[in-house]
């Protein structure tokens, strides 16, 4: 708040403070109690007569250091009390709701005390808290606040409270973390608090709500490295968005590391490693790739300002030797210093190394003779081991235990589709995948039939993504294709002219590929071909990536892992039971499963390579990374003119139909002096103790 003083106590205690300096003059007027004493001498008479003028309560008060200090320190504990102080944020309303983003890009060392915005060299999260902490401090009486902390799951630090105390000491325990950014989890925790469920007492009454509404002003502390927030209603909600970190911030990152075996030697490996450049100038990076604590390469990567470059290294053989299961790469200290790299978590990227495994792959088909022989090639078989089965084998006991099991690393269904989505990654050929995920929905949020097309025109693909790499899609045609709708954080790969008609999205810890025109048709009990794309060389290309992207990554490679993401683990013997899991950290966990189930792990917070241990034996390894650009693009999002680029004015956030405009320094810490004015007071009683002890007199 802007008021000089800020009133913390009530009538009744400000009225006993009052009575305090009174009590302090009364004690100097009182009168002594006299015994008296036959004396031979009248200098001791004089003395006696002194007294008694000292004494008097009408008697002009002499000069009292002592006295003077005692009023001065009384004065400053007043003082004190009204808390002097200048510079504040007004706050309005009962109740404050505080959402602390704590994500990975909250460690950027660019924000500074003073706005939050302006370049500075402090951590952005350590900006914020101490906004957080002035608004604290301004809180009336009256007031309560609550604490969250959000990256990829909000966390409620402090339930609602008046204690001042307690909210400093919770948020104190916010912790930085590696996850990437999800406001809309926490705007709903937040919503449920102040927008209450409503529901009917009785059928065709209106709806009434559960609990009173509580309105609530809403401090969302963040670098807004994340998207629009759809579908979430702000109702009692006032929001202010207080931006973090600043717009010109450079950051160099390792956005992929992937293993994969060598083309042309047999049992070698080979790494793709990619970096990026979140600068306005182009840099000239080192990577330096270690396998163990082995040097395996270092290359030198021409990165233009805001793009990326990458290279392939042989890394040796695909059976790993003891402490050799991990690949690093690191971008060198030079690099990092000379390119003023602000963000220390996506400067190193880790690939977990597994030695090879019998990979299994299911085509499940009523006849595709064109995609059955792009999987039987040489090179696949040393893949893994591929399996055709009709669709009525989906409806079998044995199908239903496997895919139970997670016994399959692909599943690719052609035209048909099994009652739920197997333990494992998939390919739709012509089909959904079951569920609602990928399901197009109406003006009522009822799911309706996919829209169907004749002969599109493919107009762009993928072309950075690993499925179609060395993939050509310009020429070739498609009879009739559905339109994909692919659910939130899906992958397009192919775009039509009408819409998508190629994506994969993850599941659960897997991946669904999903084409949505099929191979060959039935027509009249004959299969025709429904695409010309069997014709040409990208067709066993593209399936050749496929099992390289689903199966050899497994087999050698595992996925990297996002920040937070769970795994389902496989043991190798069927019969375990328990499988121990160790993080980079060295914290170890021991997983238990019942029946055939597999182990789910969900402890991926640190980034590193996991190690699984079955029966003391290490057998299996796995990566997390970062691996995000919204979380490596540091820079403050800006709404920069193409007239004016320094006058960019912090971007606003969206949150369903209303833009939230930044307030830059809108909640700043309030400088008070009461903690100067009670250290003052300290001082004084102790000059007072001096002055007492000493019999000093003025």
């Amino acid at each position: 708040m802007n008021e000089l003083f800020r009133n913390t106590l009530s009538p009744t205690q400000w009225a006993v403070l009052a009575a305090v300096p009174p009590a302090i003059l009364a004690l100097y007027f009182l009168k002594l109690k006299r015994v008296p004493l036959e004396v031979p001498s009248t200098y001791l008479w004089r003395k006696s007569i002194e007294d008694l003028r000292v004494n008097s309560l009408w008697q002009r008060l002499r000069q009292s250091l002592l006295l003077l200090l005692q009023l001065l320190a009384v004065a400053l504990a007043i003082l004190a009390l009204l808390r002097p102080g200048w510079q504040g944020t007004e706050l309005t309303g009962g109740r404050l709701i505080f959402l602390v983003d704590n994500s990975a890009s909250m460690s950027t060392t660019d924000a500074s005390a003073d706005d939050g915005v302006s370049e500075g060299d402090r951590a952005r999260l350590a900006v914020a808290k101490e906004k957080v902490l002035g608004l604290i401090d301004q809180m009336d009486r009256g007031m309560t606040a609550m604490i969250v902390s959000y990256a990829g799951e909000p966390n409620v630090v402090q339930q609602f409270t008046d204690n001042t105390r307690l909210l400093r000491e919770r948020l104190a325990t916010i912790e930085p973390t590696i996850g990437t950014t999800d406001l809309k989890g926490a705007l709903d925790l937040a919503g449920g608090l102040a927008n209450p469920a409503q529901v009917t007492v009785q059928e065709g009454a209106p709806e009434v709500d559960v609990v009173p509404a509580e309105p609530a002003t809403l401090f969302i502390f963040s670098d807004g490295r994340f998207g629009d927030v759809q579908d979430f209603a702000l109702g009692n909600l006032d929001p202010i968005y207080v931006p973090l970190g600043s717009g010109k911030t450079n950051n160099l990152a390792i956005t992929a590391l992937e293993t994969r075996r060598s083309e042309s030697e047999l049992g070698q490996l080979q790494a793709f490693v990619q970096a990026a450049n979140y600068g306005a100038e182009p840099v000239d990076a080192i990577v330096e790739v270690r396998r163990g604590e082995r040097l395996v390469d270092a290359r030198r990567l021409s990165i233009p300002a805001g793009e990326t470059a990458g290279a392939t290294l042989a890394i040796g053989e695909a059976n790993s030797a003891a402490g050799e299961g991990a690949l690093e790469a690191r971008l060198s200290r030079e690099t990092l210093e000379g390119a003023n790299d602000r963000l220390e978590v996506d400067d190193v990227a880790f690939a977990a190394i597994n030695d090879n495994k019998a990979s299994r792959v299911l085509l499940v088909t009523s006849g595709n003779i064109a995609v059955e022989q792009a999987l039987t090639t040489g090179r696949v078989d040393r893949l893994g081991e591929v399996t055709i089965e009709p669709p009525a084998f989906l409806d079998s006991q044995d199908y239903e235990t496997r895919a139970a099991a997670a016994t399959y690393d692909l599943v690719i269904f052609d035209r048909c589709v099994p009652k739920e989505a197997p333990r494992a990654n998939t390919a739709y050929i012509g089909v959904l995948p079951p569920g609602e995920a990928w399901r197009q929905r109406d003006a009522e949020d009822a799911p309706v039939a996919a829209e169907s097309v004749t002969v599109p025109q493919i107009i762009d693909w993928n072309r950075s993504h690993p499925l179609l790499a060395n993939v050509e899609l310009g020429n070739f045609d498609i009879v009739e294709t559905m339109l994909l709708t692919p659910p939130p954080g899906a992958a397009t790969l192919i775009d039509a002219a009408e819409g998508p008609v190629a994506a994969i999205a993850a599941r659960d810890g897997y991946e669904d590929l999903v084409l949505g025109f099929p191979i060959l048709i039935e027509v009249d009990g004959a299969l025709q071909r429904n695409t010309d794309w069997i014709n040409r060389h990208s067709f066993p290309t593209f399936w050749l990536n496929v099992l390289e992207y689903f199966v050899a990554r497994q087999a050698v490679g595992e996925r990297s892992l996002r920040p937070g993401e769970a795994i389902e683990l496989r043991p190798l013997s069927p019969a375990s039971e328990t499988i121990s899991v160790t993080s980079p950290s060295g914290r170890e966990e021991t997983l238990r499963r019942r029946g055939e189930q597999p182990f789910v792990y969900r402890m991926t917070d640190e980034v590193g390579v996991y190690h699984l241990a079955e029966g003391g034996r290490e057998t299996r390894r796995f990566a997390v990374n970062l691996f995000d650009p919204a979380e490596s693009d540091v820079r403050l999002r800006t709404d920069e003119t193409p007239d004016d680029a320094q006058a960019a004015a912090v971007a606003s956030i969206k949150i369903g139909n209303i833009n939230v405009a930044a307030t830059a320094g809108a909640a700043p810490a309030r400088h008070e002096l009461w903690r100067v004015l009670l250290v003052g007071m300290l001082g004084l009683l102790v000059l007072e103790w001096y002055v007492y002890h000493r019999r000093v007199y003025i």
